[in-house]
């Protein structure tokens, strides 16, 4: 059978379209030299991230569209960005818009509401907010008073803390409609905690949401908690930044749960929120057939590389140490045979 140019041109576009869906949400919170190292940027780092977007030829898309594409099913495009800034720092309408506002690139802002309502000279007020707004910027849902969802107070039953968590967003999205006039049906979870249980919350009242566990934006995630790459610290160095904004989804197989949670005797987790002191949950990772999972590196927090061993179609990955409490992080890169492209994903566990 003769093809013509254009009909290998389009077989070949359908071969390699899972390979292109690569946006990526990237994440920060202070643009400044002088708030905690941490959760901050520098003036002339951030300004470094942008440049290498510009050249890189980066599109930068207002985050709902991404979001919507996810839902249709639509593939992302390759080399596409959205940025993303949490808490609402003045830092943002100070140091970082001017630097966005140059390129006439769009951006969101998630906020916690009370700071704004208070006045806290760290925080932008709602002027500068409906500025933003009126420019082109997303504000967006951080909840009110910015805590830790997964922490129960000791007078809190399961109810309470259930009705706690809904206030918090709801009282949030309606201050935002509020001030801002309209308020999107976008959510970034405080400190980037989840469990089952606030998922459904959050996912029960309409939201899509964004966590802080790396990786580029993928058709087997979870609308209820999508990833983005945290900037902060000293994380965002050139190659740092190049490295993660060039990143692809993981090749994993399509269908149903390519992704599974095991404790180290081998039972089913259903959570990714366990009780410490000697967690070693296991990953599970479903490729398909065709996939060498022996070229998978897997990280785990504070310990460097892990074992891969791989069952079938499945790797399984497994700290060689206890998880120490608080998050952590299972990250996990393979080349993909582009140049200074790799496969990434990154499973987030809590130790209580």
């Amino acid at each position: 059978m003769v093809f013509s140019r254009l009909a290998r041109l389009t077989l070949l576009l359908m071969l390699f379209t899972p390979l292109a869906q690569a946006a990526v949400v990237l994440q920060y919170h202070h643009i400044s030299d002088e708030t905690p190292a941490s959760t901050s940027t520098s003036p002339e780092r951030f300004a470094m991230h942008l440049d290498y977007l510009e050249e890189a030829g980066f599109e930068l898309v207002p985050l709902q569209e991404l979001v919507n594409a996810l839902k249709a099913g639509r593939p992302l495009p390759d080399k596409t960005a959205s940025i993303t800034f949490d808490d609402g720092y003045i830092s943002i309408y100070d140091t970082a818009w001017p630097l966005l506002k140059e390129r006439g690139w769009p951006f969101t802002v998630f906020i916690n509401t009370e700071p704004h309502d208070q006045r806290k000279p760290l925080f932008m007020s709602w002027d500068q907010l409906r500025e933003l707004h009126q420019a082109g910027a997303t504000i967006a849902n951080h909840t009110v008073s910015h805590p830790y969802l997964l922490r129960r107070q000791a007078d809190q039953g399961e109810q309470q803390w259930k009705t706690w968590i809904r206030q918090e967003i709801e009282d949030a999205q309606e201050r935002i409609k509020q001030e801002i006039g309209e308020a999107p049906m976008l959510f970034a979870y405080p400190f980037g905690e989840f469990d089952n249980t606030v998922l459904e919350i959050a996912g029960g009242l309409g939201f899509v949401g964004f966590g802080q566990q790396s990786g580029p934006l993928a058709r087997f995630n979870d609308l209820r908690v999508l990833p983005r790459f945290p900037f902060g610290g000293h994380y965002g160095d050139r190659q740092d930044f190049a490295t993660k904004v060039n990143s692809m989804p993981m090749p994993l197989a399509a269908g149903e749960n390519p992704v599974r949670w095991e404790t180290e005797s081998g039972n089913m987790l259903d959570d990714l929120v366990m009780d410490g002191p000697s967690a070693r949950p296991v990953l599970l990772l479903r490729f398909e057939d065709n996939f060498d999972t022996g070229r998978l590196n897997c990280f785990a927090s504070g310990q460097g590389l892990m074992p891969v061993n791989s069952e079938g179609p499945w790797a399984r990955v497994q700290a060689e140490r206890p998880l120490t409490a608080g998050r952590s992080r299972y990250n996990c890169t393979v080349a993909s045979g582009q140049q200074g492209r790799f496969f990434w994903f990154s499973q987030l566990w809590i130790i209580r």
